[in-house]
């Protein structure tokens, strides 16, 4: 509790410039700090959004997540009309092979998104969330251990100078104090400055999950899309022989049903 009356005191006394306050952080390390406030706030951002870009339930396995996509909503859709329909039908045939295709595609989407989320999003919200705060709260720690040095070098100061008998009985029990708060700031400072200059180190590594998302999205459109081109000239080809022959039959006067799709001709 005196301790903390004693911060409130010298803090209030900086403030308005009766008392000098000790500068520890080099300007390279206050310049550290303030790009590190910044990156969590943009890192913070931006896994906010990435949460929201994810069409998949964040955390779920991968069987629950493929359930909840929209795409394999879709896919299963299609899969009931063409049972519905029927193999005699030609739009429930085209539905069934649609809704196939529709499922791998839901099943691309959520490999990326696991991916994403694996190495994009947790990592993103690690550094936001955990790692950068807990060297802003040693900062803050020795932004408090800083207070009481300045405090009981001000209290020791003031004893040297006092005339009062008391006062100086109490100088070198002040000199101890001080010397031992200075002792804490040196401390807390060397494994501050030890993790601030860390981090500065490895912003080209948090700089790395942006062009991840990049190549990720690239990678899970090259699969979808090479998931679609071997699918429709499939289902065109079986969709012209049908209509083809149906045309042809139809012109001849023929009756019967088109071997493929099963439809009256």
């Amino acid at each position: 509790m005196k301790k903390q009356f004693n911060r409130m005191r010298q803090l209030a006394n900086q403030t308005v410039g009766r008392a000098e306050k000790t500068e520890v952080l080099s300007d390279d390390l206050l310049q550290i700090e303030r790009r590190m406030e910044l990156v969590r706030s943009v890192s913070h951002n931006a896994h906010k959004r990435l949460v929201s870009y994810l069409q998949g339930q964040l955390g779920t396995d991968t069987e629950k997540r493929h359930k909840k996509l929209p795409l394999t909503a879709l896919s299963q859709a299609m899969q009931d009309g063409g049972s519905q329909l029927g193999d005699e039908s030609l739009i429930g045939k085209m539905m069934d092979v649609c809704g196939e295709t529709e499922n791998r595609l839901a099943s691309e989407l959520m490999q990326h998104e696991v991916q994403i989320e694996r190495d994009i999003i947790e990592p993103l919200n690690q550094l936001a969330e955990v790692d950068i705060p807990n060297i802003l709260k040693q900062r803050k720690q020795l932004a408090k251990l800083v207070l009481d040095y300045d405090s009981a070098k001000a209290r020791w100061y003031q004893a040297t100078k006092s005339n009062n008998q008391a006062m100086a009985a109490k100088v070198d029990c002040l000199k101890d104090e001080m010397d031992e708060a200075l002792n804490k700031v040196e401390i807390c400072k060397d494994q501050l400055s030890a993790d601030m200059y860390n981090f500065a180190s490895k912003e080209g590594d948090y700089a790395r999950y942006y062009v991840m998302l990049l190549e990720a999205q690239a990678d899970y459109h090259r699969r979808s899309l090479a998931a679609l081109e071997a699918a429709i000239p499939t289902i065109q080809l079986n969709l012209y022989d049908c209509t083809h022959k149906t045309v042809l039959l139809h012109s001849a006067g023929v009756g019967g049903k088109c071997g493929s799709c099963r439809l009256p001709l």
